[in-house]
């Protein structure tokens, strides 16, 4: 009998650890080179492009993925996948059938459409002038200005020759004089840190509210970090949340940006010698453009 019983205690503390594993870890890691917490499920690895994607739970059990990148030339390797301009949404999955070398995909900017008719108050003209485009008083894709609204400034991320950079209410022309050659963009409240300082709107309801998420940040010009959080049964998780996740475990990061979340929220890949999409989370939605990572 007590051999039987230290069976039992031995058991039930390694059931007990197993599901630790995946709890919220209080480090999650110290920097972009740590081991990883959480469990590994994609390793993509060749000279140009290298990334991990891990899977983990916080917030009472949220499912979230975690994915480093590294590229040699970002402004090359990051690519902007759309519809037609003023004419369509796409599914991610067709987006990624578009750029057949993309190895990562996620979803990018938000958009004005019949079912999310929304603009800024500072936009010039009715919602239906914007319909099926991104937000943003400035849209550049492959180097083309699509729009350009004069005098509203510019919230977003632009992509040039030293990478991803975060704008937070720049001029238009003082955008385009750093040559962009993509933009992604959602609402002027969607940067969320910049060297670690919160710039999340204490008055902005929306970042206290839970859902899917799909968030951006630059650690330096070449390796980047994206954080993926589900809402299937755990309804998601608050901005607010993701941003102390970043805070606590990744303080040096240069800036950690909101892409569009809740049903647009996709992240795909492709892994090492397959051709077709794995579609790890989201993708469900149709979306005005997504962002491709290529070797």
């Amino acid at each position: 009998m007590r051999r039987f019983i230290s069976c039992l205690l031995i058991c039930l503390l390694l059931i007990s650890a197993a599901a630790s594993a995946e709890e919220e870890p209080v480090h999650f890691v110290q920097n972009a080179e740590a081991d990883c917490f959480g469990r590994m499920v994609v390793t993509y690895d060749t000279p140009t492009l290298k990334y991990t994607i891990e899977t983990f739970l916080m917030s009472g059990g949220v499912r979230c993925y975690l994915t480093r990148v590294w590229m040699k030339d970002p402004a090359r390797q990051i690519r902007k996948v759309t519809g037609k301009w003023k004419k369509s949404l796409e599914f991610p999955k067709t987006f990624a059938t578009k750029l057949p070398e993309s190895k990562l995909l996620i979803n990018g900017s938000g958009y004005v459409s019949p079912q999310f008719p929304e603009i800024p108050d500072n936009y010039p003209g009715e919602s239906k002038d914007y319909f099926y485009t991104p937000l943003g008083s400035l849209t550049v894709t492959d180097g083309e200005v699509f729009r350009n609204l004069e005098g509203v400034p510019y919230y977003g991320l632009i992509l040039n020759d030293d990478g991803l950079q975060m704008i937070t209410g720049d001029n238009n022309e003082d955008v385009l004089a750093m040559k962009p050659i993509q933009t992604w963009s959602f609402y002027t409240t969607c940067p969320m840190l910049r060297n670690n300082e919160d710039l999340l709107p204490e008055e902005w309801v929306f970042a206290d509210r839970r859902a899917a998420r799909t968030c951006i940040a630059r650690l330096d010009k070449h390796n980047y970090l994206i954080f993926n959080a589900r809402e299937d049964t755990m309804g998601g998780i608050s901005l607010r949340r993701v941003l102390i996740f970043f805070r606590n475990n990744f303080p040096k990061a240069e800036w950690v940006y909101n892409l569009d979340g809740g049903p647009s929220s996709a992240l795909l890949c492709r892994e090492q010698g397959k051709k077709k999409a794995r579609t790890l989370m989201g993708g469900g939605a149709k979306d005005a453009d997504c962002m491709a990572f290529i070797e």
